[in-house]
């Protein structure tokens, strides 16, 4: 028997098998469950994608006027057509009376002439219905009349006819308060044809719009400044 065994249980430094154990080995199974990792920077794929924008790119009425399926989504109810006629009516004798009493010192609002009859012809009748008089308190009436709708609806969108009648002024983008410029733009457009042109045309075309006008029922004002009416609460 040689002398080279070793002398006791341990095996020798230079054993293969116990290198190989020591020697790493290949990838290991994972011995528990591994918490989730962050995202990795880098990749415009490695985070989830961002979650689909609200209808009409948010905001209490949409974004996109007409895009869509339903364009009146997430859209208050639309003012009813008799309503806004009877706001506007209330407006008026809001604005008219007291405008009216104060030019009575100064013959009224409407000139009463018998010598400015004429001969019936296109001049004398545009004069008579025309004349210095009546032209500065139509100017006066306008000005008034702007400055009345713009103040009350840049305010909170509400004349007081539309509150009167639980209606709104809002922008149709987004369903916000009407800012200055809209709402100036909003009353010229409405007021300088009533009031210096050709009254109850302008006021036929208007109420037509309003009822047959889709799908938001807009009169020629409000497609100027970008708004549409809607009730409130």
């Amino acid at each position: 028997m040689s002398n080279d065994q070793p002398t006791s249980g341990q095996p020798p430094e230079d054993d293969p098998f116990l290198k190989k154990s020591q020697e790493p080995q290949g990838p290991q199974e994972p011995q528990g469950p591994q918490e989730p990792q962050g995202p990795s920077s880098g990749s415009p794929y490695d985070s989830a994608p961002p979650p689909p924008p609200p209808p009409y790119d948010a905001g209490p009425y949409g974004g996109g006027p007409y895009g869509g399926v339903d364009p009146l989504a997430g859209m208050p109810p639309l003012g009813e057509p008799g309503k806004r006629i009877l706001a506007r009516l209330i407006d008026l004798l809001i604005v008219s009376i007291p405008l009216y009493l104060i030019s009575l010192p100064w013959g009224g609002v409407v000139e009463m002439n018998d010598n400015n009859r004429g001969n019936g012809n296109v001049g004398d009748v545009f004069s008579q219905t025309y004349s210095r008089h009546q032209l500065l308190w139509s100017l006066i009436g306008l000005v008034v009349y702007v400055a009345y709708d713009t103040y009350f609806t840049h305010k909170d969108g509400r004349t007081i006819g539309k509150r009167l009648l639980k209606l709104r002024v809002a922008m149709l983008n987004d369903g916000r308060v009407p800012d200055t410029s809209a709402s100036f733009l909003r009353a010229v457009v409405l007021w300088l044809p009533a009031l210096l042109c050709c009254p109850c045309l302008w006021w036929l075309i208007n109420i037509v719009f309003i009822f047959t006008d889709k799908p938001y029922r807009q009169a020629l004002h409000d497609k100027a400044a970008k708004t549409v009416v809607v009730q409130t609460d």
